[in-house]
């Protein structure tokens, strides 16, 4: 009995301990870590919101943005949109300078806009930053692939993708994407009487883009890959939804509808892409992916059938396997489709708000192209005034409104210790507005800036990332490019645009920048031989 009490006073003061232990790594990880954190960067002078236990600035961030996005924004339409995207740094920026700290719960951010201090990030000294874990949502979305992988991986998974995106293979696709391209427009002549129509581009984009992702993925196994990316979309806008309501820790573990949902998509998902996988290794002897366009998964798949060297330790860590196969196919369909539709949609807006670029884009493409003729090879090329409003486009509005670093270890950053665990916030929107980089017409869309290049656009050449910046700069961004200087290449040749009454300027942030209420455009059918201004009626 004597023994039966003392066993279980010792469990109860072990619970006890546990229980203490626990509470003590609370106290430390949400109080005593961030106070000691605010105290070592007030120190070097720099500050931001107060900390607040657990949550950090949360209630703030939510506050901000939701004021900011409550509305459109006025006309005449601005493009300083700053304010209304980034609303939480253009508010603490007032307050306490351009580098500040701000607490994602007990996550703590430093924000860099500096283009020094952000090349020294990115490039000359890469080696002491690594990308942050992407949020759960997210993370199921892009995969496991070159979005999120780090180190040798990252770097073995790399060498191995980039033949699909070098330009020379990216050229050999101009006939299909013209193709897609000229088949939607012709369904937008067919379905106006007048010649005139009204149509939400965004979406029309992404339908678009969608089909030209395949094909760069899957090549030959085109209509297996666009089934399973269509169950990839549908997870997506699920996915959408629930970043659109508040966030709660652990809520995407309940077995709620939706989340039944996804969990049915992942694991749909998932089966497809092994089954297309196995069907390509098995006709692999048939294939000669080397004598025509390289898509991602032949590339993966050619890779993952090299012989291994036996007597090497390392050639087994760099195999590549079914699952990472198919998590590269995920990883690029969600980064993919979003950005070149995104750089599509907002290109388009502009576009249709400055009549007069409009013009001296069509003037240039008819001239380099001709009236009707499909866009060749050389003729993209050729393409210079094109290419700077696009450019222009991705420094108004970026795709990816800021990006995440992460110290991996002690680190000095412009005189600044930053100690291991700290996040670096780069609010690469807010550098791309930055006036003091731009010139006083920063917020102004004025593609002529990029009339002798990138690098000498600004008065930093740093101060240009729309695709990132050093060893992790977005491998796609030259199929991006690509298809959206083909895409608008046909659409000018084809017709003029101006934004319909119904349209509401209003960026907003949802992953990547898109526009709140859609981009309801009308389009005007052209003769093949318009050449002025007058007979475009803009």
């Amino acid at each position: 009995m004597e023994e039966e009490v003392l066993f279980c006073g010792l469990k109860l003061v072990f619970i006890c301990v546990c229980v203490l232990v626990c509470v003590l790594k609370l106290g430390v990880l949400l109080w005593w870590r961030p106070r000691k954190i605010e105290d070592h960067f007030s120190k070097q002078g720099i500050r931001g919101p107060p900390y607040r236990f657990f949550i950090g600035n949360a209630k703030e961030l939510v506050s901000l943005m939701l004021k900011a996005s409550s509305q459109p924004m006025p006309q005449p339409f601005s493009h300083n949109i700053l304010p209304r995207v980034l609303s939480f740094y253009h508010h603490w920026k007032k307050i306490y300078g351009s580098t500040f700290l701000v607490w994602f719960g007990p996550t703590v951010r430093l924000t860099v806009s500096d283009p020094d201090l952000i090349r020294e990030i990115f490039t000359s000294k890469s080696e002491f930053y690594e990308k942050n874990e992407a949020h759960p949502l997210v993370k199921q979305l892009e995969g496991d692939g070159l979005l999120s992988l780090k180190g040798e991986k990252w770097a073995h998974h790399r060498k191995i993708i980039t033949p699909t995106f070098h330009m020379e293979n990216l050229k050999l696709l101009i006939p299909v994407v013209a193709s897609s391209v000229t088949k939607m427009l012709d369904k937008w002549c067919a379905m106006s009487n007048s010649g005139e129509i009204e149509i939400e581009v965004s979406e029309c984009f992404k339908t678009l883009t969608e089909d030209i992702v395949t094909l760069t993925a899957f090549g030959s196994s085109y209509e297996d890959g666009k089934a399973i990316f269509g169950l990839q979309a549908q997870q997506m806008e699920l996915a959408s939804d629930a970043f659109q309501k508040i966030f709660i820790p652990g809520y995407r573990f309940l077995p709620t509808k939706k989340n039944m949902k996804s969990w049915k998509l992942d694991r749909e998902i998932k089966k497809s892409l092994v089954n297309v996988i196995h069907r390509r290794r098995e006709n692999w002897g048939n294939e000669m992916v080397e004598n025509g366009a390289k898509d991602l998964l032949g590339l993966m798949i050619q890779a993952s059938t090299k012989e291994l060297n036996p007597s090497s330790p390392s050639s087994l860590s760099s195999k590549i396997t079914v699952h990472d196969i198919a998590e590269e196919c995920k990883s690029f369909f969600f980064a993919g489709e979003q950005t070149t539709s995104n750089l599509l949609t907002w290109t388009t807006v502009l576009l249709a708000m400055h009549p007069q670029w409009q013009v001296r884009a069509r003037d240039e493409v008819r001239k380099v192209c001709g009236p009707r003729d499909v866009p060749t090879k050389d003729g993209i090329v050729k393409l210079k005034m094109l290419n700077m409003i696009i450019n222009e486009s991705l420094r108004l509005y970026p795709p990816i409104v800021a990006t995440i670093r992460r110290a991996k270890a002690d680190v000095e950053l412009g005189g600044c210790k930053v100690p291991r665990g700290t996040e670096l916030l780069i609010p690469i929107l807010a550098v791309h507005h930055d006036q003091a980089i731009w010139g006083n017409d920063a917020d102004e869309f004025n593609p002529d800036r990029f009339s002798e290049g990138v690098a000498r656009a600004a008065k930093h050449p740093v101060a240009f990332i729309p695709f990132g910046l050093g060893v992790r700069t977005c491998i796609g961004q030259n199929l991006a490019i690509l298809q959206a200087k083909l895409t608008l290449a046909i659409l000018l040749q084809r017709f003029s645009f101006s934004l319909s009454p119904t349209y509401q300027h209003a960026p907003t942030v949802l992953m990547l920048l898109y526009p709140q209420y859609g981009a309801p455009i009308i389009f005007r059918q052209l003769p093949d031989d318009v050449t002025s201004t007058q007979d475009q009626g803009l």
